[in-house]
Protein backbone atom coordinates (compact mmCIF):
# COMPACT_ATOMS: atom_id res chain seq x y z
CA UNK A 1 0.00 0.00 0.00
CA UNK A 2 2.94 2.64 1.14
CA UNK A 3 4.48 2.15 -2.59
CA UNK A 4 0.41 3.03 -4.16
CA UNK A 5 0.07 6.19 -1.50
CA UNK A 6 1.80 9.99 -2.94
CA UNK A 7 3.81 11.23 -0.15
CA UNK A 8 4.47 8.06 1.12
CA UNK A 9 8.49 7.69 2.16
CA UNK A 10 8.42 4.75 -0.71
CA UNK A 11 6.74 6.56 -3.47
CA UNK A 12 8.22 8.18 -6.30
CA UNK A 13 6.62 11.51 -7.45
CA UNK A 14 7.93 11.77 -10.43
CA UNK A 15 6.33 8.42 -11.69
CA UNK A 16 2.97 8.29 -11.81
CA UNK A 17 0.95 5.16 -10.68
CA UNK A 18 0.31 2.39 -13.01
CA UNK A 19 -2.99 3.22 -14.91
CA UNK A 20 -4.96 0.53 -13.26
CA UNK A 21 -3.40 1.18 -10.06
CA UNK A 22 -4.33 5.05 -10.47
CA UNK A 23 -8.08 4.00 -11.05
CA UNK A 24 -8.06 1.74 -8.02
CA UNK A 25 -6.62 4.62 -5.83
CA UNK A 26 -10.37 6.59 -5.37
CA UNK A 27 -12.18 3.23 -4.56
CA UNK A 28 -9.26 1.95 -1.83
CA UNK A 29 -8.99 5.79 0.01
CA UNK A 30 -12.98 5.51 0.35
CA UNK A 31 -12.26 1.61 1.80
CA UNK A 32 -10.15 2.66 4.55
CA UNK A 33 -12.37 5.66 5.09
CA UNK A 34 -15.08 3.36 6.43
CA UNK A 35 -12.93 0.71 8.00
CA UNK A 36 -10.07 2.74 9.58
CA UNK A 37 -6.66 3.69 9.21
CA UNK A 38 -4.77 0.72 8.20
CA UNK A 39 -7.90 -1.79 7.85
CA UNK A 40 -7.35 -1.89 4.56
CA UNK A 41 -3.52 -2.50 4.60
CA UNK A 42 -3.97 -5.43 7.14
CA UNK A 43 -7.03 -7.19 5.06
CA UNK A 44 -4.73 -6.65 1.77
CA UNK A 45 -1.79 -8.55 3.58
CA UNK A 46 -4.41 -11.47 4.95
CA UNK A 47 -5.08 -11.51 1.16
CA UNK A 48 -2.05 -12.03 -0.32
CA UNK A 49 -0.90 -14.38 2.79
CA UNK A 50 -4.09 -16.73 1.98
CA UNK A 51 -3.20 -16.75 -2.17
CA UNK A 52 0.10 -17.71 -1.38
CA UNK A 53 -0.55 -20.77 0.86
CA UNK A 54 -3.29 -21.58 -2.05
CA UNK A 55 0.14 -21.63 -4.70
CA UNK A 56 2.13 -23.66 -2.10
CA UNK A 57 -0.76 -26.11 -2.04
CA UNK A 58 -1.66 -26.03 -5.35
CA UNK A 59 2.49 -26.72 -6.43
CA UNK A 60 2.46 -29.56 -4.07
CA UNK A 61 -0.60 -31.28 -4.57
CA UNK A 62 0.98 -31.12 -8.68
CA UNK A 63 4.19 -32.84 -7.74
CA UNK A 64 2.47 -35.79 -6.27
CA UNK A 65 -0.04 -36.20 -8.90
CA UNK A 66 0.34 -39.72 -10.37
CA UNK A 67 -0.10 -38.56 -14.21
CA UNK A 68 2.25 -38.86 -16.41
CA UNK A 69 2.58 -38.48 -20.47
CA UNK A 70 2.16 -41.84 -21.74
CA UNK A 71 1.76 -41.58 -25.70
CA UNK A 72 4.50 -43.33 -27.28
CA UNK A 73 6.20 -41.90 -29.66
CA UNK A 74 6.47 -42.46 -33.16
CA UNK A 75 9.81 -43.77 -35.22
CA UNK A 76 12.41 -41.25 -36.47
CA UNK A 77 12.87 -41.01 -40.01
CA UNK A 78 16.13 -38.83 -40.41
CA UNK A 79 18.44 -37.35 -37.58
CA UNK A 80 21.24 -34.84 -37.30
CA UNK A 81 23.08 -34.24 -34.11
CA UNK A 82 20.64 -34.20 -31.49
CA UNK A 83 17.78 -32.88 -33.81
CA UNK A 84 15.36 -36.08 -35.24
CA UNK A 85 12.30 -36.18 -37.56
CA UNK A 86 9.63 -38.26 -35.95
CA UNK A 87 7.70 -39.76 -38.68
CA UNK A 88 3.88 -39.26 -37.24
CA UNK A 89 2.51 -40.97 -40.01
CA UNK A 90 3.42 -44.19 -38.13
CA UNK A 91 0.13 -43.83 -35.95
CA UNK A 92 -2.39 -43.60 -38.93
CA UNK A 93 -2.81 -45.46 -41.92
CA UNK A 94 -4.65 -42.53 -43.86
CA UNK A 95 -1.21 -41.31 -43.70
CA UNK A 96 0.40 -43.82 -45.19
CA UNK A 97 -1.04 -43.76 -48.67
CA UNK A 98 0.44 -43.03 -51.69
CA UNK A 99 0.65 -39.39 -52.40
CA UNK A 100 -0.26 -38.31 -49.03
CA UNK A 101 0.66 -34.69 -48.38
CA UNK A 102 4.57 -34.64 -46.03
CA UNK A 103 4.40 -31.58 -43.61
CA UNK A 104 7.66 -30.67 -41.68
CA UNK A 105 5.88 -29.48 -38.33
CA UNK A 106 8.87 -26.95 -36.70
CA UNK A 107 7.84 -26.81 -32.80
CA UNK A 108 10.14 -24.16 -30.43
CA UNK A 109 13.70 -24.26 -29.79
CA UNK A 110 12.82 -23.82 -25.96
CA UNK A 111 9.85 -25.84 -24.78
CA UNK A 112 9.56 -28.89 -26.38
CA UNK A 113 7.06 -30.10 -29.02
CA UNK A 114 4.80 -32.46 -26.74
CA UNK A 115 2.19 -29.77 -26.64
CA UNK A 116 1.43 -30.77 -30.00
CA UNK A 117 0.79 -34.83 -29.05
CA UNK A 118 -0.15 -34.50 -25.79
CA UNK A 119 -2.66 -37.32 -25.49
CA UNK A 120 -4.40 -39.57 -27.78
CA UNK A 121 -7.70 -36.98 -27.76
CA UNK A 122 -5.15 -33.77 -28.02
CA UNK A 123 -2.85 -34.21 -30.23
CA UNK A 124 -3.16 -31.82 -33.63
CA UNK A 125 -0.29 -34.22 -35.10
CA UNK A 126 -2.23 -37.47 -34.62
CA UNK A 127 -5.10 -35.57 -36.13
CA UNK A 128 -3.00 -34.95 -39.37
CA UNK A 129 -2.30 -38.17 -39.40
CA UNK A 130 -5.87 -39.07 -39.27
CA UNK A 131 -6.68 -36.36 -41.92
CA UNK A 132 -4.41 -37.92 -44.87
CA UNK A 133 -1.29 -35.21 -44.26
CA UNK A 134 2.16 -37.23 -43.69
CA UNK A 135 3.30 -34.79 -40.62
CA UNK A 136 6.99 -35.09 -40.18
CA UNK A 137 8.12 -33.47 -36.33
CA UNK A 138 11.67 -31.96 -35.85
CA UNK A 139 12.69 -33.18 -32.52
CA UNK A 140 15.33 -30.38 -31.34
CA UNK A 141 16.56 -32.06 -28.30
CA UNK A 142 18.72 -30.59 -25.80
CA UNK A 143 22.13 -29.48 -27.63
CA UNK A 144 25.18 -31.22 -27.21
CA UNK A 145 28.75 -29.91 -27.29
CA UNK A 146 28.37 -28.92 -30.77
CA UNK A 147 24.80 -27.85 -30.59
CA UNK A 148 25.67 -25.48 -27.95
CA UNK A 149 27.61 -23.49 -30.47
CA UNK A 150 24.80 -22.82 -32.73
CA UNK A 151 23.16 -19.39 -33.98
CA UNK A 152 19.73 -19.38 -35.71
CA UNK A 153 21.57 -19.44 -38.86
CA UNK A 154 22.80 -23.25 -37.82
CA UNK A 155 19.44 -24.43 -37.16
CA UNK A 156 17.70 -22.86 -40.54
CA UNK A 157 20.89 -24.80 -42.25
CA UNK A 158 19.67 -27.70 -40.48
CA UNK A 159 15.89 -27.70 -41.52
CA UNK A 160 17.40 -27.14 -45.00
CA UNK A 161 18.93 -30.07 -45.09
CA UNK A 162 15.90 -31.99 -43.25
CA UNK A 163 13.48 -30.92 -45.85
CA UNK A 164 15.72 -31.78 -48.70
CA UNK A 165 15.42 -35.03 -47.21
CA UNK A 166 11.93 -35.17 -47.03
CA UNK A 167 11.65 -33.70 -50.73
CA UNK A 168 13.33 -36.61 -51.92
CA UNK A 169 11.39 -39.07 -49.80
CA UNK A 170 7.80 -37.76 -50.63
CA UNK A 171 9.19 -36.86 -54.57
CA UNK A 172 7.57 -33.61 -54.20
CA UNK A 173 8.08 -30.23 -52.05
CA UNK A 174 6.41 -31.12 -48.63
CA UNK A 175 4.53 -28.13 -46.64
CA UNK A 176 6.19 -26.81 -43.58
CA UNK A 177 3.88 -25.60 -40.13
CA UNK A 178 5.59 -23.45 -37.68
CA UNK A 179 4.52 -22.81 -33.64
CA UNK A 180 5.87 -20.07 -31.95
CA UNK A 181 9.41 -19.47 -32.50
CA UNK A 182 9.96 -22.56 -34.89
CA UNK A 183 7.28 -20.27 -37.03
CA UNK A 184 10.35 -17.80 -37.32
CA UNK A 185 12.52 -20.18 -37.95
CA UNK A 186 10.38 -21.57 -41.01
CA UNK A 187 9.71 -17.98 -42.78
CA UNK A 188 13.40 -17.97 -42.86
CA UNK A 189 13.38 -21.69 -44.47
CA UNK A 190 10.99 -20.48 -47.14
CA UNK A 191 13.01 -17.41 -48.31
CA UNK A 192 16.15 -19.55 -49.07
CA UNK A 193 14.54 -22.28 -50.16
CA UNK A 194 11.33 -21.50 -51.90
CA UNK A 195 10.90 -23.99 -54.14
CA UNK A 196 11.28 -27.10 -51.61
CA UNK A 197 8.01 -25.32 -49.80
CA UNK A 198 4.71 -26.24 -51.12
CA UNK A 199 2.75 -24.07 -48.21
CA UNK A 200 3.52 -22.27 -44.94
CA UNK A 201 1.55 -22.27 -41.89
CA UNK A 202 2.75 -20.07 -39.26
CA UNK A 203 0.98 -20.60 -36.03
CA UNK A 204 1.49 -17.77 -33.23
CA UNK A 205 4.77 -16.92 -35.12
CA UNK A 206 6.16 -13.83 -33.89
CA UNK A 207 7.76 -11.22 -36.21
CA UNK A 208 7.73 -7.81 -34.84
CA UNK A 209 9.04 -7.70 -31.59
CA UNK A 210 8.35 -4.29 -31.04
CA UNK A 211 4.94 -4.07 -32.91
CA UNK A 212 3.52 -4.36 -29.03
CA UNK A 213 6.17 -4.63 -25.97
CA UNK A 214 3.95 -4.58 -23.62
CA UNK A 215 4.43 -6.77 -20.59
CA UNK A 216 8.09 -7.01 -22.09
CA UNK A 217 9.77 -4.32 -19.24
CA UNK A 218 11.89 -7.06 -17.36
CA UNK A 219 13.24 -8.73 -20.79
CA UNK A 220 14.18 -5.75 -22.07
CA UNK A 221 16.24 -4.35 -19.21
CA UNK A 222 17.71 -8.03 -18.13
CA UNK A 223 18.26 -9.15 -22.16
CA UNK A 224 22.07 -7.31 -22.49
CA UNK A 225 22.85 -9.24 -19.12
CA UNK A 226 21.01 -12.56 -19.46
CA UNK A 227 22.86 -12.58 -23.05
CA UNK A 228 26.43 -12.09 -20.93
CA UNK A 229 25.42 -15.34 -18.97
CA UNK A 230 24.49 -16.82 -22.31
CA UNK A 231 27.75 -15.71 -23.69
CA UNK A 232 29.59 -17.22 -20.46
CA UNK A 233 27.96 -20.40 -19.87
CA UNK A 234 27.50 -21.56 -23.65
CA UNK A 235 23.56 -21.30 -23.43
CA UNK A 236 20.56 -20.12 -21.68
CA UNK A 237 19.76 -22.28 -18.98
CA UNK A 238 15.79 -23.62 -19.02
CA UNK A 239 15.59 -21.98 -15.07
CA UNK A 240 16.55 -18.54 -16.46
CA UNK A 241 13.74 -18.81 -19.51
CA UNK A 242 11.28 -19.90 -17.06
CA UNK A 243 11.49 -16.46 -15.09
CA UNK A 244 11.34 -14.74 -18.30
CA UNK A 245 8.32 -16.66 -19.29
CA UNK A 246 7.05 -15.96 -15.43
CA UNK A 247 7.68 -12.40 -15.84
CA UNK A 248 4.60 -11.99 -18.55
CA UNK A 249 2.16 -12.86 -15.64
CA UNK A 250 4.00 -12.68 -12.45
CA UNK A 251 0.35 -13.78 -11.03
CA UNK A 252 -0.29 -16.39 -13.49
CA UNK A 253 1.03 -19.22 -11.40
CA UNK A 254 -1.00 -17.93 -8.66
CA UNK A 255 -4.12 -18.02 -10.60
CA UNK A 256 -3.90 -21.46 -12.51
CA UNK A 257 -2.30 -23.32 -9.29
CA UNK A 258 -5.31 -22.23 -7.37
CA UNK A 259 -7.89 -23.35 -10.14
CA UNK A 260 -6.20 -26.75 -10.31
CA UNK A 261 -6.81 -27.22 -6.05
CA UNK A 262 -10.21 -26.68 -7.08
CA UNK A 263 -10.14 -29.74 -9.55
CA UNK A 264 -11.18 -32.97 -9.07
CA UNK A 265 -7.88 -34.76 -8.97
CA UNK A 266 -9.13 -37.51 -10.68
CA UNK A 267 -11.10 -36.10 -13.38
CA UNK A 268 -9.52 -34.63 -17.26
CA UNK A 269 -9.29 -31.40 -16.42
CA UNK A 270 -6.96 -31.75 -13.78
CA UNK A 271 -5.24 -34.80 -15.41
CA UNK A 272 -4.33 -32.02 -18.79
CA UNK A 273 -3.53 -29.78 -16.13
CA UNK A 274 -0.78 -31.66 -14.95
CA UNK A 275 0.49 -33.09 -18.13
CA UNK A 276 0.93 -28.85 -19.76
CA UNK A 277 2.70 -28.15 -16.45
CA UNK A 278 4.70 -31.23 -16.91
CA UNK A 279 5.56 -29.69 -20.92
CA UNK A 280 6.33 -25.94 -19.29
CA UNK A 281 8.97 -27.29 -16.83
CA UNK A 282 10.74 -29.79 -19.22
CA UNK A 283 11.92 -27.16 -21.36
CA UNK A 284 15.53 -27.16 -22.96
CA UNK A 285 18.48 -24.72 -22.56
CA UNK A 286 18.85 -22.25 -25.20
CA UNK A 287 22.27 -22.66 -27.35
CA UNK A 288 24.41 -19.47 -26.17
CA UNK A 289 25.29 -17.85 -29.57
CA UNK A 290 20.84 -18.24 -30.50
CA UNK A 291 20.16 -16.97 -26.96
CA UNK A 292 22.34 -13.62 -27.71
CA UNK A 293 20.70 -13.39 -31.18
CA UNK A 294 17.38 -13.46 -29.83
CA UNK A 295 17.64 -11.27 -26.65
CA UNK A 296 19.67 -8.86 -28.20
CA UNK A 297 19.06 -9.23 -31.88
CA UNK A 298 15.13 -10.24 -32.34
CA UNK A 299 13.98 -8.46 -28.79
CA UNK A 300 16.24 -5.56 -29.02
CA UNK A 301 16.66 -4.40 -32.13
CA UNK A 302 14.18 -5.86 -34.07
CA UNK A 303 16.13 -7.93 -36.87
CA UNK A 304 13.19 -9.29 -38.43
CA UNK A 305 10.72 -7.32 -38.22
CA UNK A 306 12.81 -4.57 -39.41
CA UNK A 307 14.25 -5.93 -42.72
CA UNK A 308 17.35 -6.73 -40.96
CA UNK A 309 17.56 -10.51 -39.85
CA UNK A 310 20.29 -11.85 -42.15
CA UNK A 311 20.56 -15.86 -42.47
CA UNK A 312 23.98 -17.65 -44.10
CA UNK A 313 23.72 -14.47 -46.26
CA UNK A 314 20.15 -13.83 -47.52
CA UNK A 315 18.27 -10.74 -45.82
CA UNK A 316 14.74 -12.60 -44.36
CA UNK A 317 12.27 -10.32 -46.28
CA UNK A 318 8.93 -11.79 -46.11
CA UNK A 319 7.14 -9.73 -48.71
CA UNK A 320 9.39 -11.43 -51.02
CA UNK A 321 8.15 -14.98 -50.14
CA UNK A 322 5.81 -15.69 -52.19
CA UNK A 323 4.95 -19.12 -50.65
CA UNK A 324 1.03 -19.92 -50.28
CA UNK A 325 0.91 -19.25 -45.95
CA UNK A 326 -1.69 -19.10 -43.75
CA UNK A 327 -0.82 -17.20 -40.53
CA UNK A 328 -2.58 -17.60 -37.61
CA UNK A 329 -2.77 -15.47 -34.81
CA UNK A 330 -4.73 -16.10 -31.55
CA UNK A 331 -6.01 -12.90 -30.14
CA UNK A 332 -5.25 -13.80 -26.21
CA UNK A 333 -1.81 -14.35 -26.67
CA UNK A 334 0.37 -13.37 -24.02
CA UNK A 335 3.52 -15.16 -24.99
CA UNK A 336 3.91 -13.40 -28.87
CA UNK A 337 1.55 -10.27 -28.51
CA UNK A 338 -0.92 -10.55 -31.54
CA UNK A 339 0.40 -7.93 -33.10
CA UNK A 340 4.49 -9.23 -33.61
CA UNK A 341 2.55 -12.56 -35.05
CA UNK A 342 0.25 -9.94 -37.66
CA UNK A 343 3.37 -8.55 -38.80
CA UNK A 344 3.52 -11.66 -41.35
CA UNK A 345 0.15 -11.01 -42.54
CA UNK A 346 0.55 -6.91 -43.45
CA UNK A 347 -0.58 -6.39 -46.66
CA UNK A 348 2.73 -4.40 -47.66
CA UNK A 349 5.45 -6.01 -45.24
CA UNK A 350 4.36 -8.92 -44.63
CA UNK A 351 4.05 -12.46 -47.28
CA UNK A 352 2.93 -11.95 -50.25
CA UNK A 353 1.12 -14.62 -50.85
CA UNK A 354 -1.09 -14.82 -47.24
CA UNK A 355 -4.07 -15.80 -45.40
CA UNK A 356 -5.04 -14.24 -42.26
CA UNK A 357 -6.94 -15.86 -39.37
CA UNK A 358 -7.57 -14.68 -36.02
CA UNK A 359 -8.39 -16.94 -33.26
CA UNK A 360 -10.05 -16.33 -29.83
CA UNK A 361 -7.49 -18.51 -28.25
CA UNK A 362 -4.61 -18.32 -26.43
CA UNK A 363 -0.85 -19.14 -27.31
CA UNK A 364 -0.67 -22.85 -26.15
CA UNK A 365 -4.96 -22.75 -26.09
CA UNK A 366 -4.61 -22.87 -29.56
CA UNK A 367 -3.03 -26.07 -29.87
CA UNK A 368 -4.81 -28.32 -26.82
CA UNK A 369 -7.73 -26.36 -25.07
CA UNK A 370 -11.32 -27.26 -25.54
CA UNK A 371 -11.81 -25.50 -28.79
CA UNK A 372 -8.36 -25.33 -30.57
CA UNK A 373 -10.01 -28.49 -32.71
CA UNK A 374 -13.00 -26.49 -34.46
CA UNK A 375 -10.76 -23.30 -34.34
CA UNK A 376 -7.66 -24.08 -35.26
CA UNK A 377 -7.36 -27.34 -36.06
CA UNK A 378 -10.01 -27.93 -38.52
CA UNK A 379 -9.31 -24.53 -40.78
CA UNK A 380 -5.23 -25.56 -40.64
CA UNK A 381 -5.45 -29.19 -41.97
CA UNK A 382 -8.33 -27.96 -44.42
CA UNK A 383 -5.58 -25.71 -45.60
CA UNK A 384 -2.97 -27.75 -45.66
CA UNK A 385 -4.77 -30.65 -47.54
CA UNK A 386 -5.62 -27.85 -50.26
CA UNK A 387 -2.40 -26.59 -50.76
CA UNK A 388 -1.78 -26.82 -54.99
CA UNK A 389 0.78 -29.61 -55.51
CA UNK A 390 4.52 -28.02 -56.70
CA UNK A 391 5.89 -30.00 -59.83
CA UNK A 392 7.83 -32.99 -58.68
CA UNK A 393 11.44 -32.69 -58.03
Amino acid sequence: MRLWKPGSPSSNPGSPAPEAIARLLPEIAALEARAGAGKFEEALKREIGRRMERLADGVLAYRRHHVHRTLENPPAAWSEGNTRLLDYGATHRAARVRGARAVLVVPSLINRWEVLDLTAEKSLLRAMAARGLRPYLVDWGTPNAEERCFDTAAYVARLERAIAFLAKRARRAPAVMGYCMGGTLAVALAARQPRRVAGLALLAAPWDFHADRTGQAFLVASGPLLAQVADKVGELPVDILQTLFWSLDPWLAVKKFGRFLGMDQQGDSAREFVLLEDWLNDGAPLAGPTARECLIGWYGENTPGAGKWVVNGRRIVPSKINVPSLVMIPSGDRIVPPLSAAALADPVKGLRNATRLDLPLGHIGMVVSSRARDLCWTPLLEWLSNIPAKQRR
